[in-house]
């Protein structure tokens, strides 16, 4: 779990560092993550990158319902999905990329599901991301979205770029935290431990929130917590139902916290046909010029 951790939150991290991190050798691994491919725990490696720093919108809604095809055809109509997450008691999580007008594209989805039960829509938190992406970064993003694990030199020789070049652009890109190396696992095929989300709506300063919740719960977090305005979205792990109980109860009870949801995934999926996409219109213009999404 530690070293899904780890790959969740940075998958080009090297098995030597996250050895040395956890008292093992990064042979044993590199042996433990062909383990985790083998049973099918671990999908693929990918990119996940926050649409507004393409300059696009996003948004998320929560529905209630078994019939999860219909959902997505219908969210086609309005945008593409870049994250569908369907979890236990029928609640599923898409987000949604949208070029423009993004609140009538809200209002659309909205009346396309007046026969789904629509828990929630709320937008993320786009405020902090930088636009400083240039022509080159995109470039190494763009060789990057098949496999976000590729070795420098092969990736040097796929863009023509030096390793100095390279090596440059990929610590910028891992260094900004709207792009995150991570991968696609399968929950459902976890043995001994549960994964679940808490979305915890908070009315306190968000920094200083982040900080009470690193220091209460960092040791079973299993992804670095997700922002979206007043609300956190802390991905953790537990070893029984009962102490996922026992933890989301500890988290309603942190200072600031007005009220917790859980979510138990049953699968996550992350299409990327919208980031190929957008990375090529990007790649191909003649001038790159990427300004914040309205």
């Amino acid at each position: 779990m530690r070293i899904l951790s780890r790959l969740l939150n940075n998958c080009r991290k090297p098995d030597r560092q996250i050895g040395r991190e956890l008292g093992i050798s990064g042979g044993a691994v590199g042996t433990r993550i062909n383990k985790l491919e083998k049973l099918g725990i671990i999908e693929k490696f990918c990119l996940k990158v926050e649409p507004p720093l393409l300059g696009l919108n996003m948004f998320y809604i929560v529905v209630n319902t078994q019939n999860q095809k219909e959902i997505i055809k219908n969210v086609k109509l309005a945008g593409m999905p870049f994250t569908i997450v369907p979890c236990v008691g029928g609640n599923t999580v898409i987000g949604v990329v949208v070029k423009e007008d993004m609140e009538q594209k809200i209002e659309l989805l909205e009346k396309l599901m007046q026969n789904v039960r629509v828990m929630s829509v709320f937008e993320a938190n786009n405020t902090m991301i930088k636009h400083n992406l240039t022509r080159t970064d995109l470039e190494i993003l763009n060789h990057l979205t098949n496999n976000p694990r590729k070795k420098i030199e092969q990736l040097s020789k796929d863009t023509k770029l030096s390793t100095k070049t390279i090596n440059r652009g990929l610590e910028k890109l891992q260094n900004n935290e709207s792009i995150q190396f991570t991968l696609v696992f399968d929950p459902s095929k976890i043995e001994g431990f549960v994964c679940y989300a808490v979305v915890a709506i908070t009315q306190d300063d968000i920094p200083q929130m982040l900080k009470k919740f690193e220091k209460e719960f960092s040791g079973n977090y299993l992804m670095t917590p997700f922002l979206a305005k007043n609300q956190i979205v802390l991905f953790m792990y537990s070893e029984s139902i009962f102490e996922m109980d026992e933890m989301t109860e500890k988290i309603a009870k942190v200072e600031g916290t007005i009220t917790t949801e859980l979510f138990i995934p049953k699968k996550i999926d992350m299409p990327e046909k919208w980031l190929e996409k957008r990375l090529e219109t990007l790649t191909k213009s003649q001038t790159l010029h990427i300004t914040q999404a309205n």
